[in-house]
């Protein structure tokens, strides 16, 4: 019973935490140096593990693909195949699932130290509100960056199963023919479609790992428990979220 009311208790501090965010996003341009600081942080730091996972991804994809396929003579669409995986499903995840461990991590423990340093309280007593100044922008950067880290994550991993496909001996397709099936059947809806899921699962992350930072109580002990906590809960949402996500653009899709 105790757990089911914390769940409760969660999810309505992290929209009571949205909606006083968001009421300060007029004040973003003055705070533009804090939101090209977290521009940085969620775009620029987590790229090159997210082009790493992407380009291993895409080729493993390939590979499989094209070891099944080889039996019934279907091997020319793996490049449909690897398109459609990464623009629609394993490009946003792979984005949100390396944010949440990456980036999440990191707020959840600089929030957290700031509550248990009582720094979150000092700002407060300046009349400097914490959604306006530690959350909102972050926010913001996150719903700039996850679309292009996503566009980035798709490109890369197509080429790496562009590059499977031509050096794996028992597949052998050129770049060309796999380019040209890839873009002969991923539409331009299936890339609005990931970059749809992107932006939730970036919002939700961020949201969720500045509510649980600002929501620490306790000792420096609670602030690794916190860090634990933010990213656990991202990833169940991650999950979770998925499934809705996919299913209202389905319904949506004509």
């Amino acid at each position: 019973m105790n757990q089911i009311k914390a769940v409760f208790e969660g999810i309505g501090s992290t929209l009571q935490l949205m909606v006083r965010a968001l009421s300060y996003i007029g004040t973003l341009p003055r705070q533009a140096g804090r939101f090209i600081e977290q521009c940085y942080m969620i775009g620029y730091t987590t790229l090159p593990i997210v082009a790493i996972l992407c380009f291993f991804i895409g080729s493993v994809l390939a590979l499989q693909a094209g070891y099944s396929m080889q039996n019934y003579g279907t091997q020319q669409f793996i490049g449909t195949l690897v398109g459609l995986s990464m623009a629609r499903e394993l490009g946003p995840m792979m984005v949100a699932i390396r944010l949440a461990g990456r980036v999440g991590s990191a707020i959840a423990a600089e929030l957290a130290s700031m509550k248990v340093y009582q720094e979150v309280d000092a700002l407060e007593t300046m009349n400097i509100p914490p959604a306006r100044m530690l959350v909102m922008p972050r926010l913001a950067a996150v719903l700039v960056m996850m679309p292009v880290l996503t566009i980035i994550a798709n490109l890369i991993g197509w080429f790496g199963g562009a590059v499977t496909c031509k050096y794996v001996g028992f597949i052998g397709i050129e770049p060309a023919s796999y380019f040209a099936t890839l873009t002969r059947y991923v539409e331009f809806k299936d890339v609005v479609n990931g970059l749809i899921k992107a932006e939730v699962f970036g919002f939700v992350v961020i949201l969720v790992c500045c509510n649980i930072g600002l929501s620490t109580r306790g000792g420096p002990r609670e602030i690794g428990a916190a860090v634990t906590r933010a990213v656990v809960v991202s990833l169940i949402l991650i999950l979770t979220l998925d499934y809705f996500v996919t299913k209202a653009l389905l319904d949506t899709t004509p």
